[in-house]
C-alpha cells in the first residue's frame, strides 16, 4: 500500500494523549556498535491504535489518561509445544497423517491435558498444558520421568507417535511458557487512542478465538468509525467556532465524531471481550476434566438432545449460539 510506511525496531517509550505525541526508542539496524541507549524520537500523531500484545506499552500509557479498570491473571498452567511427524511409509509412497486429520485430538488428564492439531505437512502440532508443579517435577529428570508420565496419562502418544528420545529432546528444547488472561475497560481515550486485540483482552487459547476476537475488533472499530462519519468529507462541521478556518472546523468535527465512535466501540467490545475471555477459561476445565466426567457427559447429551429434537423449546447449546 503506497500510503502505509513500516518502521521496524521502534519501541514505544512514552505517549501524551492530550498533546498527541509519542516517543520511540529507535534501535540501530547494525549491532556492531550499539550505543548504551537507543536514540529516542518524538512522533506527533492524530490517532494512535495500540495493537502491541498482552504486555502492551500503548495500554500502559493509556492508563495514565483514562480511568482504566484492569484485571490480569496468570492461571496455574504452563504450556510446551511438541511435534508428531508424518507416517513415513517408503521412499516411493507418500507420507500420511499419524492420526485422523479431521479432528482435534485431546488426551484429558483432569489437572492437565495434551492436544494434537493437524498441520498442512501431515504432521501434528501438539501442546502439553499442565500446572507449574508438574513441569517442575518433570524437569528434574526428563529422561527418567517424561515417558512414564505420558504413558500413564496420555496413552498412545509415547512411543507410538513420539519416541521417548524425541519426546525428551522436544521437552528440553521447547520453552515452558505461562498463560495470561487480561480484561480492561475502557479501550480508548477521547478521540486520541484505542487499543485492540491482546492489548485490550488477552485470553487463554482454549476457545480458539483469540485471533478472531482481535480481527473482530478491527471490523467493529472501522464500522463504527464509518457509521459516525469520521472519514466522510461531505458531513458539515459541528463543533468548532465559525470564526476558525474550514480546515480546523473539519479537524475538530472529525475528533468529536471519532470520540463518539470510540466510546461506542468500548461500550460494545469491552463486554464482548470479557465474555469470550470467561468462555475460554471455562473451556479449559471442560477440555481437561469435563470430558471425562459422567455428569458432564450426561448434561451434554441432554442439552444436545433438547436442542436437536425439541427446537420449539428455544434451547440451544453453547457452541451453536
Amino acid at each position: 500500500m503506497s500510503n502505509v510506511t513500516f518502521f521496524f525496531n521502534h519501541k514505544l517509550t512514552g505517549a501524551d494523549f492530550k498533546a498527541r505525541k509519542a516517543w520511540f526508542e529507535r534501535k540501530p539496524s547494525s549491532t556492531t556498535s550499539e550505543p548504551e541507549r537507543a536514540p529516542e524520537i518524538e512522533v506527533p500523531f492524530d490517532f494512535l491504535i495500540g495493537a502491541d500484545g498482552a504486555h502492551s506499552a500503548a495500554r500502559f500509557h493509556l492508563m495514565k489518561y483514562a480511568r482504566v479498570s484492569y484485571q490480569q491473571e496468570y492461571i496455574d498452567t504452563l504450556w510446551s509445544e511438541f511435534h508428531i511427524p508424518p507416517n513415513f511409509v517408503s521412499a516411493t509412497a507418500p507420507s500420511t497423517f499419524a492420526l485422523s486429520p479431521n479432528h482435534l485430538h485431546i488426551w484429558p488428564g483432569t489437572r492437565f491435558m495434551f492436544i494434537a492439531i493437524p498441520s498442512l505437512d501431515q504432521s501434528f502440532t501438539c501442546t502439553l498444558f499442565a500446572p507449574q508443579s508438574t513441569f517442575d517435577t518433570l524437569s528434574r529428570d526428563p529422561s527418567a520421568q517424561l515417558a512414564p508420565f505420558f504413558a500413564a496419562n496420555f496413552p498412545g502418544v509415547c512411543p507410538q507417535l513420539i519416541s521417548p528420545t524425541n519426546l525428551v529432546a522436544q521437552f528440553g528444547s521447547s520453552p515452558h511458557l505461562p498463560l495470561i488472561s487480561i480484561k480492561c475497560a475502557p479501550h480508548h481515550f477521547s478521540s486520541a487512542a484505542v487499543i485492540l486485540g491482546d492489548a485490550a483482552h488477552a485470553m487463554v487459547p482454549f476457545y480458539g478465538q483469540g485471533m478472531n476476537a482481535g480481527l473482530e475488533d478491527v471490523r467493529v472499530l472501522f464500522s463504527l468509525l464509518d457509521r459516525h462519519g469520521v472519514y466522510d468529507p461531505s458531513v458539515p462541521a459541528r463543533s468548532a467556532p465559525p470564526s476558525l478556518s474550514r480546515r480546523h472546523d473539519d479537524r475538530d468535527d472529525r475528533d468529536a465524531r471519532r470520540a463518539e465512535a470510540l466510546a461506542a466501540y468500548t461500550h460494545q467490545r469491552a463486554t464482548d471481550a470479557a465474555a469470550i475471555n470467561d468462555l475460554a477459561l471455562r473451556n479449559y476445565n471442560e477440555m481437561r476434566a469435563g470430558v471425562v466426567s459422567p455428569v458432564y457427559l450426561l448434561r451434554k447429551f441432554v442439552e444436545e438432545t433438547v436442542s436437536v429434537w425439541m427446537p420449539w423449546a428455544g434451547w440451544r447449546t453453547q457452541y451453536s449460539r
